[in-house]
């Protein structure tokens, strides 16, 4: 009877380990536009900018820039300070980085291309 109890106790401890997943945060699936917005940054963006935490580029890191984006510009939403950081990048330099930033994305990007980076960079948060 205890080699049983005993058997039971494993199966059931068996079956929990398989059907348990650990805790993971997932990536957000991008809509066509939030893709369309990767391709924008990869082209555009990442060569100055990653999107890993703590990882100092030419640019800052801007992994979670649609958390802090929020808070950066008092009167302005997320979305208004990432455009107007695009557009007009010197109107709002992060601390302790250099004035590097590409002043003519307004020419060289769509407005389409412009909303769909906005609209990805919001997906890191």
């Amino acid at each position: 009877m205890k080699y049983v109890a005993l058997c039971l106790t494993i199966a059931a401890l068996i079956l929990v380990a398989c059907f348990t997943t650990p805790e993971v945060s997932a990536t957000p699936t991008l809509d066509t536009v939030q893709q369309q917005g990767q391709s924008v940054f990869k082209l555009r963006c990442a060569q100055c900018h990653a999107l890993t935490p703590d990882t100092v580029g030419i640019g800052p890191s801007l992994a979670g820039i649609a958390t802090r984006a929020a808070d950066r510009v008092e009167g302005y939403s997320a979305q208004e300070y990432l455009e107007t950081s695009i557009l007009a990048p010197k109107k709002y330099l992060v601390e302790d980085f250099m004035d590097t930033m590409p002043t003519n994305f307004g020419k060289e990007l769509t407005s389409d291309e412009l909303t769909a980076l906005v609209a990805y960079l919001m997906t890191l948060k």
